[in-house]
């Protein structure tokens, strides 16, 4: 079985000893990503709405390095500081997902990294 360590530029480093991702034969799994814009390494300006849409972005970037995409997504976790987020999260699904969503569970979690308000990890297909 291959396991491959993703690395790349679009999505933020790490903040401890983990990988962005790993394509592990035909998965691609993603890391949580929280709302930090890559380029500067500072959290994005706005509410959950720009938080969500960074971390939805920053999993996307490391889907791509995977060969893969957001359309690829099967299964998604998305951690939410704040549950009453959750419709505005959903707003912003809909936006990137208009067509077969991935499967997906939102979690209420005290304490998340950096004191975001959102992290989102992922598992995608790998393309072939």
């Amino acid at each position: 079985m291959s396991r491959i360590t993703i690395i790349t530029e679009g999505a933020p480093k790490p903040v401890g000893p983990y990988s962005q991702g790993i394509k592990a034969e035909n998965l691609v799994f993603v890391s949580g990503q929280i709302p930090i814009d890559p380029e500067t390494g500072e959290f994005v300006e706005g509410g959950i709405r720009a938080q969500t849409e960074m971390a939805l972005k920053n999993v996307e970037s490391v889907l791509i390095a995977g060969n893969s995409s957001l359309d690829m997504a099967v299964k998604m976790t998305v951690y939410l500081s704040d549950i009453t987020d959750f419709s505005t999260v959903n707003d912003v699904f809909s936006e990137f997902f208009s067509k077969q969503p991935p499967a997906r569970e939102a979690i209420q979690a005290a304490g998340l990294p950096k004191g975001a308000k959102i992290e989102i990890s992922a598992i995608g297909l790998a393309r072939t």
